[in-house]
């Protein structure tokens, strides 16, 4: 009777911990049938034959701020071969006002379509002891190209806030540093923590409809797909500045952006 009574409580025993594997196992399967396919489908692709365009300008509604100058001479490999002493580019303009240096971008209005990252890097340069140039503009998962011109050492040392932060010295005639950034992040701030006053901006976008203005302020995106977009400016002093534009089958939009400095800005 005993014996009996132990039986009973093993087979008891045995069966809740059946239960209890039978429990995760479950968990585990719905688990996975929640993952993501392997191979989903891509989104769709822009058709050229109805592509539009959105063409416009950056400019500054005031005077520009005095571009101040660097003072190299504790690093006599920085300023050799310059015809012109070095001066801080947070701000930079043309005729009429032209502002160079924004990144002109669309934000939002292309649900549904994907976007390859282009197998072409991005070069930025790093020459008299500057970035050039001094704002860059790159696809997400697209590869950058770091490059060391001087012959001096400098340390690249992007600070993102939304992707993975490096910093990485580069020696003079050492191979160029390759990199790419996994999420967008407009913009990142770049600086060399071997020479203080180098300063340099990486705009990481999620899609190709982008450019950085040069001293004529001008942009131009070419083969939209027909929509409604959220059109953005950013500039490193004056912050983002939207628009929203609908563009037709085979239409060009014409967009102006116009910054107004702050009033110590001529100081």
């Amino acid at each position: 009777m005993k014996k009996s009574k132990w039986g009973m409580y093993s087979l008891a025993i045995g069966a809740f911990a059946l239960a209890i594997t039978g429990c995760g196992g479950k968990k585990e399967e719905s688990t996975e049938s929640n993952a993501p396919a392997a191979n989903a489908p891509a989104g769709k692709s822009v058709d050229s034959a109805t592509a539009g365009e959105v063409t416009g300008s950056v400019k500054l509604d005031g005077a520009a701020p005095k571009a101040k100058p660097i003072n190299m001479a504790a690093e006599p490999a920085c300023s050799k071969g310059r015809t012109t002493p070095a001066v801080t580019e947070e701000v930079v303009t043309g005729d009429g006002g032209a502002l160079a240096n924004v990144v002109v971008y669309v934000k939002s209005g292309l649900d549904g379509y994907s976007f390859p990252a282009p197998t072409t890097p991005v070069k930025i340069d790093q020459q008299g002891c500057q970035y050039h140039p001094h704002v860059a503009g790159v696809q997400v998962g697209q590869s950058i190209q770091v490059v060391n011109d001087d012959q001096t050492t400098h340390n690249i040392h992007p600070i993102p806030k939304e992707n993975r932060e490096w910093n990485e010295s580069q020696p003079p005639g050492a191979s160029p540093i390759e990199k790419n950034f996994a999420r967008e992040e407009i913009a990142i701030p770049v600086k060399c923590n071997v020479h203080p006053w180098m300063k340099a901006y990486m705009a990481v976008l999620a899609n190709p409809y982008f450019q950085v203005t040069e001293k004529d302020g001008k942009f131009d995106l070419k083969n939209l797909p027909p929509g409604t977009y959220t059109l953005v400016a950013w500039h490193e002093l004056y912050g983002p500045s939207e628009q929203t534009v609908t563009v037709g089958a085979k239409e060009t939009k014409n967009v102006t952006f116009t910054f107004k400095p702050a009033a110590a800005a001529g100081d």
